[in-house]
């Protein structure tokens, strides 16, 4: 990876490591539909803006697919960190939220896109998700872990979608009006869950700061970003993101939030980081892979 590359992905990974923060943040104002409706709606705006002054064209043909995207990848994994998030620390959250790869490879495995599981491969499969166990420490943690299991359930949401995606919209249209108009119809999903929100505390300078950036940079810069990572350097080299989000979601959380850095979480973290790492890199080099394609996929979507 260039000198550059490597800035590239130490940014992205802040941006996408913060969101949690803002998410957080976010909440001392507005109800987790509130917070995914406009998150998805000034994300829309951004990119749509720049796929305008890149002359893309909203695309023909594809609106089935990208509600069904809009759904998995956006809406329903947007809300969800916000319902989870009134009662888990923004630094278990980025933590739960990387086991994205996890749920990608299970599902693999289901629907035979995955083959050969190898001993190292599933050791570090179960590893991953007792990383979770330890975070999560449904032993002491109470109705905190209900909180978790939203989170758990966004994670894997992202799986479905980028398995889906790498099927159907990959390399299909402009990548910038592609992803403007799925963000766009996310933001009309989510809006569609507004009457059914919980009561938010009402708009405060924090909360709307917060907004504006989970919208703008977490949610529309990130796209560009990731984008230029993959075109540029490559879709492997990209994935290496991954590994630094949740810790930079644990270190924002405890310096910004004054979130407890307990040993069980660092080491969560660690086990967590260590499972994916064993479920990506000895995966074979012919298989399908939609752990994999999904990479591919992630140039398509908007992930927070």
């Amino acid at each position: 990876m260039t000198g550059r590359g490597v800035l590239r992905v130490g940014l992205l990974a802040l941006l996408w490591g913060s969101c949690f923060l803002w998410i957080e943040l976010a909440l001392t104002g507005f109800a987790p539909a509130q917070i995914a409706t406009a998150r998805c709606a000034l994300g829309a705006a951004f990119v749509f803006a720049l796929a305008r002054r890149a002359g893309q064209r909203l695309p023909r043909g594809l609106w089935g697919h990208l509600a069904v995207a809009a759904l998995f990848c956006n809406a329903l994994p947007f809300v969800l960190f916000g319902i989870g998030q009134q009662t888990v620390d923004s630094g278990v959250a980025g933590v739960l939220n990387a086991t994205t790869p996890l749920w990608s490879l299970l599902i693999g495995l289901v629907t035979g896109g995955e083959r050969g599981l190898s001993p190292v491969r599933a050791a570090g499969l179960g590893l991953g998700f007792a990383g979770v166990l330890v975070v999560f420490a449904p032993w002491e943690q109470g109705v905190t872990g209900v909180g978790a299991l939203f989170l758990l359930a966004a994670a894997a949401g992202y799986a479905v979608a980028f398995a889906y995606m790498s099927r159907t919209l990959v390399a299909k249209g402009a990548p910038l009006a592609v992803s403007a108009a799925q963000l766009a119809v996310a933001a009309g999903l989510s809006a569609l869950l507004l009457p059914f929100d919980g009561a938010a505390a009402g708009p405060n300078t924090v909360a709307v700061v917060a907004l504006v950036v989970l919208g703008v940079l977490g949610t529309g810069a990130t796209f560009v970003l990731n984008y230029r990572i993959i075109t540029d350097e490559g879709p492997t080299n990209a994935a290496a993101v991954g590994y630094l989000l949740p810790v930079v979601s644990v270190a924002l959380g405890a310096v910004v939030l004054g979130e407890p850095l307990t040993p069980r979480v660092v080491v969560g973290v660690l086990v967590v980081v260590a499972g994916v790492a064993l479920t990506r890199l000895t995966a074979a080099p012919g298989a399908s892979g939609v752990g994999r394609r999904a990479a591919g996929a992630v140039s398509a979507s908007v992930r927070g």
